[in-house]
Order: structure tokens, then C-alpha cells, then sequence
């Protein structure tokens, strides 16, 4: 059963950081390319990072380049967003999700970011 948990969400100010992480289970972690994306109110999700396997590549969302850092522990079938230099218009419920396990993707339940001004 395939299952991704993310957590570290929270109210913080404008200008902080937080880190996300995403716990994972039920498929193999290490050969995935594993990506964060976020949803605001009354707007459509969208791709935040993506991490290929081993790390051999990321790919950022301009909105959040030079500011947000995913990374992955293959050890721990975890991965993170480290989100520094947070705005307001971060604000958005944030999830993890796997675009692949024998043809199914998965999502994460989400974990809200709310960034005040």
C-alpha cells in the first residue's frame, strides 16, 4: 500500500523558513522521481520541485528558485523542501506525490503553509 505523509507545515512570518518533508511507503523509493507541489485557494495546483533518482537532478518553479531546496534520503524513504526567504504569496497547502508506481500516481494528504505579512 503506497502511502506519502508530509509534514512540517505551519504559520510563519514573512521572511522565515520551514521545512517540509514527505514520509514515504509501499513502493520503491530510491527509483522514483519524487516532486512537491502546492495548491492556493481558488487556484490550480502546481509544480513546486521535482528530484530525479539520486539526486542527479532538480527542477524548481521560477516563483521559488534561489529560495527552496528539495533533497531526498533514500535511507530514510523521505524527501524535503527546505523553503527560506518565505512570502505571502507561498501561502498554499503543499503536497508530495509520487507520478508513478506500476502506472498510478499518488498524492500526498498535504500540509498547509501559511506565510503573514
Amino acid at each position: 500500500q503506497v502511502q506519502l505523509v508530509e509534514s512540517g507545515g505551519g504559520l510563519v512570518q514573512s521572511g522565515g523558513s520551514l521545512r517540509l518533508s514527505c514520509a514515504t511507503s509501499g513502493f520503491t523509493f530510491s527509483a522514483n522521481t519524487m516532486s512537491w507541489w502546492r495548491q492556493a485557494l481558488g487556484k490550480e495546483r502546481e509544480l513546486v520541485a521535482s528530484i530525479s533518482v539520486g539526486s542527479l537532478s532538480t527542477n524548481y518553479a521560477d516563483s521559488v528558485k534561489g529560495r527552496f531546496t528539495i533533497s531526498r534520503d533514500n535511507a530514510k524513504r523521505t524527501f524535503y523542501l527546505q523553503m527560506n526567504s518565505l512570502k505571502p504569496e507561498d501561502t498554499a497547502r503543499y503536497y508530495c506525490k509520487v507520478p508513478s508506481v506500476y502506472g498510478t500516481t499518488y498524492w500526498g494528504q498535504g500540509t498547509q503553509v501559511t506565510v503573514s505579512s
